[in-house]
This record gives structure tokens, C-alpha cells and sequence, in this order.
């Protein structure tokens, strides 16, 4: 399997579990030459779109990024239409090389990608992927709970055991923000810095990682987190995980977790 089957096998699943409804979320994927010589001539520039912030350190870097206004729904049938892969050409430009052949370009959000890029692999140099998208529980998380990003780390790390191994780091929380915007696409990108997962307050979450299946399954289990959360937060908790416990852990899967949250 190519890396462009991988890349809509995943927005398939990302569609099926209500994650992204319609038009809603967006996906940026780095891909090696050999990969992209799988699918296009690495030669044929079809179009240019230009960007007003600084691109220079992901110069010769290719890019598979879905379109804006596409649905994933629609991404495996038809990718050459919904999905376009491009290399940075200089500090300001993205050449397209395959897709978008409908006229359209890259997603709204593809600036707030980029310099999520930027951020995480100067903390990560294995890093590939950023992933925008609205699971349920998370946002319903945003509607009850305050905008504090400690206090959204702790709550989801005692929900379940896997959490705090799956993202010891915590996650960063963004009050609402116009989206597709220069304002949350710096906020988001500063987050990055210390984290991999940063949520939008009424909207959604960022994720960002290595690989096609990590990012999908640091998704997955903060959802998870926050559905069991909005599943017995009106209840009597009579048992739950301490922070003694979640310690523990940590020692025993020799994790460095958020120092400040539950010491």
C-alpha cells in the first residue's frame, strides 16, 4: 500500500467514526520522493498558490493535503479531486505536482498546518502528520468544563489507564477562535511547541505525530477519555484514578509526563 492509499484509508475511518461531518476537517501529510514518484512525475508543476508567512525551512519537503471545502466522505473514490500533493518550492511558494483537478486548491487551514510543521519538527524530526478534526465528546468537553489546559489533561488522564501513556505530554486548550484564520493558526502553532494535541474550544482538536496510526489513535483515545468523562460526570465517582496511581504508571511504562498537574 502507497502512501496515498494510506492517506485515504485514514480519512475514510476519520469519516465513519462522525469525526468529520460534510466538508469539516482537513489533513497534512509528509511524504518521502519515493512515495510521491508512486503516484505523479515529481517534474510537472501543474500550479503554484503562495503563502505570506515563512516557509523556508520546509523547502524540498512534499506535502499530501486535502482541499478545501472537499469531503472526506469522497476522498478514497475520487483522491486526484479531493486531495493534492505538493513540494515547497521557496519560502513563500507550494507547487502542485498531482490532484486538486478540479480547480480547487488546498484546505483553508493549510497555513495553520504549515507552521504546525514547523513547530514539531524542530521538537521532532521524525515528525509527519497533523490532523484537524471535530470528535463529539471533546467539543462537548469545551462547552462545560473551563479552557485550561491542566485541567483538561488531568480530567482525561483519570478517566482511563491508557491516557497518560498515550499522551504524557497533556494537551493544550484554545479558547474560541475564528478558524482559517492568521490568529489561530499562530496560537495553534505556539501550542505545538510543547504539545502534540491542541483542541479549539466549540470546534475541535489538533493532532500531530509520526505516523498515519499514531495520530489516528492519540485521536481516538482522547475521545475516548472525554466520552467516559460526559458518561459520569454527573455521577457520584466513588473510585477513579489518583494521582499515585497515574505515577505509577508513568515509572512502569517509563514515561515523562507534564510536570505541575498531578505532583
Amino acid at each position: 500500500m502507497n502512501g496515498l492509499e494510506q492517506v485515504t484509508d485514514i480519512l475514510e475511518e476519520l469519516y465513519r467514526h462522525g469525526w468529520d461531518e460534510r466538508n469539516g476537517g482537513n489533513l497534512s501529510y509528509i511524504l518521502t520522493e519515493e512515495e510521491v514518484k508512486q503516484v505523479c512525475d515529481i517534474n510537472n508543476v501543474i500550479r503554484e498558490f503562495k503563502y505570506d508567512f515563512d516557509l523556508s525551512s520546509l523547502i524540498g519537503k512534499y506535502f499530501i493535503i486535502t482541499g478545501t471545502g472537499k469531503y472526506f466522505r469522497n476522498c478514497k473514490k475520487d483522491p486526484e479531486t479531493n486531495l493534492g500533493i505538493m513540494k515547497v518550492k521557496d519560502e513563500h511558494t507550494l507547487s502542485l505536482l498531482w490532484g486538486y483537478k478540479d480547480g480547487g486548491r488546498p484546505t483553508s487551514e493549510a497555513p495553520t498546518h504549515l507552521k504546525c510543521h514547523i513547530e514539531r519538527l524542530k521538537v521532532d524530526a521524525d515528525h509527519r502528520l497533523v490532523i484537524h478534526c471535530h470528535p463529539t465528546n471533546i467539543i462537548c468537553m469545551t462547552h462545560i468544563c473551563p479552557l485550561d489546559s491542566n485541567y483538561f489533561t488531568e480530567v482525561l488522564w483519570k478517566m482511563q489507564t491508557e491516557s497518560i501513556v498515550v499522551f504524557p505530554e497533556g494537551l493544550s486548550v484554545l479558547p474560541w477562535i475564528l478558524c482559517g484564520g492568521e490568529e489561530i493558526g499562530i496560537a495553534t502553532a505556539d501550542k505545538m511547541k510543547e504539545y502534540r494535541s491542541v483542541v479549539w474550544a466549540q470546534h475541535g482538536i489538533f493532532c500531530t505525530g509520526k505516523t498515519l496510526d499514531e495520530v489516528f489513535g492519540l485521536i481516538e483515545t482522547i475521545e475516548k477519555a472525554a466520552e467516559i468523562y460526559l458518561k459520569v460526570c454527573d455521577k457520584k465517582i466513588i473510585q477513579s484514578i489518583t494521582n499515585e496511581q497515574l505515577r505509577i504508571l508513568a515509572e512502569a511504562f517509563k514515561i515523562s509526563y507534564r510536570k505541575g498537574i498531578i505532583d
